[in-house]
């Protein structure tokens, strides 16, 4: 052990603090990113009473499942309302706060080699759990105070960059979803005096296979009317790494960012590819999530790619974010795996917009779409700073 190396358990005690009294009523899980989160579970009905309750600065974990994600799901609260999470969570809070600092602790578990040494210590049960002692034998650098609270700073401040730029990027694509949701669906885009084009008397017309009135003019189709479209298809396993060697390959969804894939694995036998622009599609469940390639790529068979034979790749995106619904029968047909076959999305029914509205709505969410772009890149420079403060921790 290094010298400057101690046991976790010489800073930290279990808290088993109930919900006895049923003054706790907001219910959280733990993220893999290692984050609260409002718990999806139904609790109507149910025994609050037997949960535990987590006070600001107290810290929870899950121990179940560690040797199947090889992650655990910890997470401090820094809030001031106490929360509660289940039975099956271990809580426990540091000793001294004058010794170490909570911000520093769950800096350490969010490192990777955290994770690491949580996973080779997990127990022989099935779902390989994490025990409270095991995690009091962990060993971390406890340097002085102040330098702990320097770190927590410099980290904090790479941290609250992103999260910024994550709100703004999602209030940007609000803004774009909206104006298409103004343009396309209440039909309330400008009109030749720059009117809402609806609710100024524009003339409407029934149409039978929609099911509903549209501006006269527009019609109905089918996405492959307006979009090219290719099907992923998977490359040998044998192809597959993460040495960058080869072309970028994108198996599916889990390699989906907030907008933006991010690089995991390459594929040396490339056998669909996408172009750097192209909207990327998983097509297989959940059917229907988006992302769009920031490079040439490979993809694989649970993605699909598309372009606009338009020449209008934004309105292309808000449309496929509008069309979710009919993905609905995909996801739910009872399958393990649901998916959409390349005959199901190429019948995907659409309305086709007169040109000269199309391009319009393309020229003013091609700028929203292009500061988010600029957006992400940034975002994409400022986290592997905040993993590099990580990794400093072991060398404090």
């Amino acid at each position: 052990m290094k010298s400057n190396y101690k046991p976790l358990g010489n800073y930290i005690k279990q808290i088993k603090k109930k919900n006895i009294d049923g003054s706790v009523s907001v219910l959280k899980g733990i993220r893999i990113n290692k984050e609260f989160m409002e718990s999806v579970a139904n609790i109507q009905g149910t025994d609050l009473s037997k949960y535990r309750v987590v006070e600001k600065y107290q810290f929870a974990y899950n121990p179940m499942h560690v040797g199947r994600d090889e992650i655990l799901p910890i997470s401090v609260l820094l809030e001031g309302e106490p929360i509660i999470v289940s039975p099956a969570y271990v809580v426990f809070e540091i000793l001294d706060h004058k010794i170490l600092v909570p911000e520093y602790l769950m800096m350490w578990c969010r490192r990777s080699e955290f994770d690491r040494n949580v996973w080779f210590t997990t127990d022989s049960s099935v779902r390989g759990g994490f025990s409270w002692e095991s995690l009091c034998e962990l060993e971390l650098p406890i340097p002085p105070i102040e330098k702990q609270r320097e770190i927590v700073k410099e980290y904090n401040i790479i941290v609250n960059r992103i999260t910024l730029n994550e709100t703004l990027n999602q209030k940007l694509e609000d803004t774009a979803q909206t104006l298409y949701k103004h343009w396309f669906v209440d039909f309330e885009f400008p009109n030749a005096e720059g009117n809402p084009y609806k609710s100024s008397g524009g003339e409407m017309v029934y149409n039978t296979e929609l099911d509903l009135e549209i501006p006269l003019g527009w019609e109905n189709g089918n996405l492959i009317n307006i979009a090219n479209i290719i099907m992923g298809q998977a490359p040998r396993g044998e192809s597959y790494n993460s040495d960058g060697l080869g072309e970028i390959f994108y198996q599916g969804r889990t390699d989906f960012g907030f907008r933006f894939p991010n690089v995991r694995n390459y594929t040396t036998e490339p056998k669909r590819r996408a172009k750097k622009g192209n909207i990327l599609m998983s097509v297989r469940a959940p059917v229907g999530d988006l992302n769009i390639a920031n490079n040439d790529c490979c993809i694989g068979r649970g993605l699909s790619a598309l372009n606009s034979k338009d020449n209008c790749n934004s309105f292309l995106f808000y449309l496929m974010q509008n069309v979710r619904n009919q993905f609905d029968v995909a996801n739910g047909e009872g399958t393990i795996f649901g998916s959409i076959t390349k005959d199901g999305l190429y019948e995907i029914k659409i309305l086709k917009p007169k040109t000269l509205i199309l391009k319009e709505f393309e020229k003013l969410v091609k700028i929203i779409d292009s500061r988010i772009e600029d957006i992400s890149v940034e975002i994409s420079i400022l986290n592997p700073m905040k993993d590099l403060i990580l990794s400093k921790i072991s060398k404090s």
